[in-house]
Formats: C-alpha cells, sequence, structure tokens
C-alpha cells in the first residue's frame, strides 16, 4: 500500500536498501490484505477473476490518483493474483519509441508490464503504445526517407498496468485503450489507522488507539504518509522511549521532531503559507512569484504543496494568482481580512 517516492510526490530522506526492504514488507500481497479503496478493489476483483474462468490475461488497466494511494502495490497484486511476472518501468525513462519497443519485445506471454507516471512517457512511444495494447503488434522503421520501410513485429499477449497522477495529461486514444480505469481517492482516518495497525504490527510496535489516531490525522490521507511516520515514531520510541511500543506522548514529540505539525502540515507548507499570507498580505500573488520567495521550483509549489492545501481549504487558485483563504490565517494564529469575499468576486 505504499507506493515509491514520498509525501505528496516530494522527495524525502534517501532510502537505504534497510529501508527498501522495509518498504517491500509493508506492502499487502492480495486484494484481500489491501487496505481501503473499496470501489477499486471490488471492480479489479471481478476483473481478475473474469480473466481466471477464461483463462486469459487481465484487460489492461489504468490506475488514476494522487501519490502514495497504492497504485504500484495493486498493479503487483494483479501480476500476483494472476500468477503471471511482472515487469516494471516508468514513464520518464521511456523517451524514445525505441526504448518501448526494446521493453515490448522482450516480454513473455501473458507478462504484467507497468508503466509508473505513464503519462510522462515520449508522444512517440504513446503512438507505438495504441497499436501495442490493441493488436499486440508494432511497426518498426528501418532507414530513412523514402527508403525507408515499415517492419511489423509481433508481441507476446501481455497485460499494461498503467499508474498516473494526472490522469487528463493522457491523450484520448491512449486512455480509451484501457479496459479499465480506476481511481483511487483519499483515505479516511479510520482506513489510516488500519494501514498503521497492520504496519506496526509487522515493524514490531505496539501502540495504543490514541496514538495511532494522531499518526493518521498528520498522514494527509495517504497511507504511504502514515507508513513513513510511523517508521520515524519507531525510530524515536527505540532512542528515546521503549523498545517495541510507542506512547502518544512519544508519537507527538516525534512528529514535532520532524516539523509535521497536528493536521500534517510540513515545514515547505507552513513555509508557504507564511509567505502568502505576512509577505504578500494574503494575495492575489502568481506561482512563479510565489515560488521564488519560498525558495523552491514553481512546480514544487504546484505539484507538492498546492494539492492539500487547496483539499483543505487554505488555498484558493484564482485567474489572479494564489489567495490565502480564511482558514489559513486561523492555523497560523492570525486575524484574516475578508479573503474569501475576494475570492468570490475573481
Amino acid at each position: 500500500m505504499v507506493d515509491e517516492g514520498s509525501p505528496e510526490g516530494r522527495s524525502a530522506e534517501p532510502i537505504d536498501e534497510a529501508e527498501l526492504a522495509i518498504e517491500g514488507a509493508l506492502r499487502p500481497g492480495s486484494l484481500g490484505e489491501f487496505i481501503g479503496q473499496p470501489k477499486v478493489r471490488g471492480q479489479l476483483q471481478l476483473l481478475l477473476d473474469a480473466a481466471r474462468i477464461q483463462n486469459r490475461s487481465p484487460d489492461h488497466i489504468l490506475l488514476a490518483g494522487p501519490p502514495g494511494l497504492g497504485k504500484t502495490t495493486l498493479a503487483m497484486i494483479v501480476a500476483h493474483e494472476s500468477e503471471r511476472p511482472l515487469r516494471l518501468s516508468s514513464g520518464p525513462a521511456i523517451q524514445h519509441a525505441g526504448d518501448l519497443a526494446a521493453l515490448l519485445s522482450s516480454l513473455v506471454p501473458g507478462e504484467v508490464l507497468f508503466i509508473d507516471e505513464i503519462h510522462r512517457m515520449a508522444r512517440s512511444a504513446e503512438e507505438m503504445l495504441y497499436l501495442a495494447m490493441e493488436d499486440f503488434r508494432i511497426d518498426i522503421m528501418v532507414g530513412k526517407g523514402a527508403g525507408a520501410t515499415s517492419i511489423p513485429l509481433d508481441l507476446a499477449p501481455f497485460t499494461l498496468v498503467g499508474a498516473t497522477t494526472r490522469s487528463g495529461l493522457l491523450p484520448n486514444p491512449l486512455r480509451d485503450r484501457f479496459g479499465f480505469t480506476g481511481h483511487l481517492e483519499f483515505y479516511d482516518d479510520s482506513d489510516l489507522e488500519k494501514v498503521i495497525l497492520r504496519s506496526s504490527g509487522m515493524l514490531g510496535v505496539s501502540m495504543p488507539g490514541d496514538a495511532r489516531a494522531e499518526i493518521a490525522r498528520r498522514s494527509r490521507g495517504t497511507p504511504r504518509i502514515a507508513n513513513r511516520l510511523l517508521r520515524r515514531v519507531r525510530d524515536y520510541a527505540l532512542v528515546h522511549g521503549e523498545h517495541g511500543s510507542a506512547s502518544i506522548a512519544e508519537v507527538r514529540a516525534a512528529l514535532e521532531l520532524y516539523d509535521v505539525d497536528p493536521i500534517g502540515l510540513d515545514r515547505l507548507d507552513r513555509a508557504v503559507l507564511d509567505t502568502l499570507v505576512r509577505r504578500f498580505r494574503g494575495g492575489p500573488v502568481g506561482l512563479s512569484t510565489l515560488a521564488v520567495a519560498v525558495g523552491e521550483e514553481a512546480e514544487t509549489v504546484e505539484s507538492v504543496v498546492e494539492p492539500f492545501l487547496v483539499r483543505i481549504g487554505f488555498l484558493g487558485r484564482t485567474p489572479r494568482g494564489r489567495v490565502a483563504m480564511p482558514e489559513a490565517y486561523e492555523h497560523l494564529g492570525l486575524q484574516h481580512p475578508e479573503t474569501a469575499a475576494l475570492f468570490n468576486d475573481l
């Protein structure tokens, strides 16, 4: 239930081999073990059961949703429950049609090919993928100019599982070739508590219900973040507390040490809010100006920080720029102006 990477797509501390082993161990191995996403789990179960009854490969699957909700884990489960081998790749690694041709031609019959961030593939590779998904063949161009010829190459039947955080960037011809699209939603606190309970048992950490609830509240609706915070709490309890257990006080102390506040905001989130409120009087202010003011790339602010702040009602996006909502002032302990009225007038 944890994808690669870190909260909301941001890069966290470097992950060594031990951390990677922990990440792998925390992943559920079947749909029955997977917590949350009941609709997507039910749809996938039906898809896999029908394919098993008909003794065929499952249809191509597109998994869409924010980072950290379990797209990679679900791809692994599809391969495991289909009893098929799994091949992992990513959109940024496929920057030429030749890259995709080499990957597809090496697949064995029935193999599950997982492409993470599939919307970041090169356009030439996307166009080659259309034919591969539909007819299990590709056309390879040999030569250049008037003397160029197209050589058809048959492929072994395969199941493509694509994952994307921005499904709107996928061209319609590619999106239409997936037999099933699953949209993953953010988790509620009760499901996150179940995730933490399962993971804490596997990590050998016992904690009372209020401690698990505290971690869940600060996890931004994302299992990946919940598991990452749990590991940091485990480390803190190991050093400062009793080995093998963590109290609510130790949870709060650990998360305060790592700059995670009671609703899950971290240092960068608070820097963006504080700069917007104090330096720009709540906005509106352009994205690039805001990014320069906090010393980050505009893309980082837009794709990493803003989605959560918008979701919890702290920040608004307007045609004139970003504005701080009244809830942001309240969270920072400041008296807010009539920002909501400004937002409605734009």
